[in-house]
């Protein structure tokens, strides 16, 4: 299995997460600025890996439908295939990761700026998670 690239993208922040090599595992990488040059960063990233599929979040609303926000992150998965044109892309459900990782630093009694520095890349390694584990079944 090709590692398998994972972002959380958001507003102001773009969580990123890794698969290793087998697909059993993901880990949390880093957090991208979104206000910035962010595409040049993961494609950073991305170099360190032979062809990775990446995987984007894609914000359902709590019935499964697509409301504006998933239209938003559609179209900027559509800037990402065309500046990486030769990997594979795929949306996953990212419904409650954001929350579930605020959740749990909260519990890990994480102060507020170190959930506000960590919160988007724990919530990319939940969406990995998620998709890894349904490709295991």
């Amino acid at each position: 299995m090709k590692r398998v690239v994972a972002l959380d993208i958001g507003s102001v922040r773009i969580g990123v997460a890794v698969s290793d090599p087998l697909g059993l595992f993901a880990q949390g990488l880093t957090v991208l600025n979104a206000e910035k040059d962010w595409l040049a960063e993961l494609e950073k990233i991305l170099s360190q890996y032979d062809e990775p599929m990446i995987l984007v979040g894609l914000p359902l609303r709590t019935d499964g439908s697509e409301g504006p926000e998933a239209q938003h992150i559609r179209e900027i998965a559509e800037k990402i295939k065309e500046r990486f044109s030769g990997l594979a892309l795929e949306f996953w459900d990212e419904r409650f990761t954001t929350t579930i990782a605020q959740q749990t630093l909260l519990q890990g009694d994480v102060s507020r700026a170190g959930r506000k520095k960590s919160v988007d890349k724990i919530a990319a390694t939940l969406l990995l998670e998620s998709y890894l584990e349904s490709k295991k079944r």
